[in-house]
């Protein structure tokens, strides 16, 4: 989630459930060691679990970029091979990084070597190259040989050390589709995903891809070790908050209300604002909290818009919660 996940979306997402592991946006290796260290890898403690996504083709460079990250404080390193993004592919790594899973499982050999956090694999179920994206059946179909491919990634994983393998249930088609329509158009294939957890039954395996309510999740950790939710959570964060209650129906002491949250993100922008922060650096992640609510049009819009004025400061954040629905909890 590349210019999504930063430090402040990472911030008010927490206030949602204080369990739920996030992740950094994808940060590339040579970022972290050729430029601003300490700006890409800082993070607030009450984001906590977070984990470092990075990105990379080269052992001894994401070794050092994971070490780095782990003297940071996540407490989790995963080296993206996913992403079908041209940007990416551009660079050699992301999804297309799936073609080679002996270089994939000596960057996570090498990683490994240098931390002691767990080091995991972020990917698809395989990749469709360019010339195959007119072929509906390339895209929706899963051969013997694709799922060889697949198994034989997994397998170069495990060996190196990979402690757990994030499945985004989708093909990447590399070079025909945009980032949006790859999250889209490659049909959904959770059965291949439950088959690689047969076929793995000692490696964790988390599923990722579609996901959109409460129910959806919980039926899929009846057979994956854990869910992975994107974008359903960026634009309807509330989901987070459904989920904590479902999965720990004894935590009373957990409430989650638009009221709370709106202090919470204001007192932590008065915070940021002091230090240099823009406004809408931090507003602009918020802009999910009333999403299909009276009010919410009016809220966004303040966040949105009046947050570039100049003199916006953290009040327009409480202003923008007044304007928004009723408070309620979850």
């Amino acid at each position: 989630m590349m210019d999504w996940t930063d430090r402040h979306c990472r911030y008010f997402l927490r206030g949602f459930s204080p369990t739920v592991l996030l992740y950094t946006e994808m940060i590339t290796a040579a970022a972290i060691l050729r430029g601003d260290r300490q700006r890409l890898l800082a993070f607030d403690p009450e984001e906590q679990p977070v984990a470092l996504q990075l990105g990379g083709n080269e052992p001894a460079q994401l070794a050092a970029a994971a070490a780095a990250g782990e003297e940071a404080g996540y407490c989790e390193i995963n080296l993206n091979c996913g992403c079908p993004s041209d940007r990416v592919a551009s660079g050699a790594f992301g999804a297309c990084l799936m073609r080679e899973p002996q270089l994939v499982a000596a960057c996570v050999a090498a990683m490994r070597a240098r931390v002691g956090v767990p080091v995991t694999v972020k990917m698809r179920i395989g990749v469709v190259e360019r010339a195959q994206r007119e072929s509906a059946l390339s895209i929706a179909d899963f051969d013997e040989g694709e799922f060889a491919a697949l198994h034989e990634f997994v397998a170069a994983i495990a060996a190196a050390g990979c402690a757990c393998a994030i499945v985004h249930a989708r093909k990447a088609v590399l070079g025909g589709l945009s980032p949006k329509e790859n999250r889209a158009i490659p049909p959904l294939r959770y059965d291949i995903v439950r088959e690689l957890k047969s076929a793995f039954p000692t490696l964790p395996i988390i599923v990722n891809g579609g996901f959109r309510d409460t129910r959806e999740v919980i039926d899929a950790l009846g057979w994956s070790d854990g869910v992975m939710l994107g974008r359903e959570a960026y634009h309807r964060p509330f989901v987070l908050a459904e989920l904590y209650r479902a999965l720990h129906p004894q935590a009373t002491q957990h409430t989650v209300s638009h009221d709370a949250l709106i202090e919470r993100m204001a007192s932590y922008a008065e915070r940021e604002l002091a230090q240099g922060t823009r406004l809408p650096a931090i507003t602009r992640h918020m802009l999910g909290l009333y999403g299909g609510e009276p009010g919410a049009r009016e809220y966004r819009r303040l966040l949105s818009h009046a947050a570039r004025q100049p003199g916006s400061d953290a009040q327009l954040i409480r202003d923008a919660g007044r304007r928004g629905a009723p408070a309620r909890c979850a």
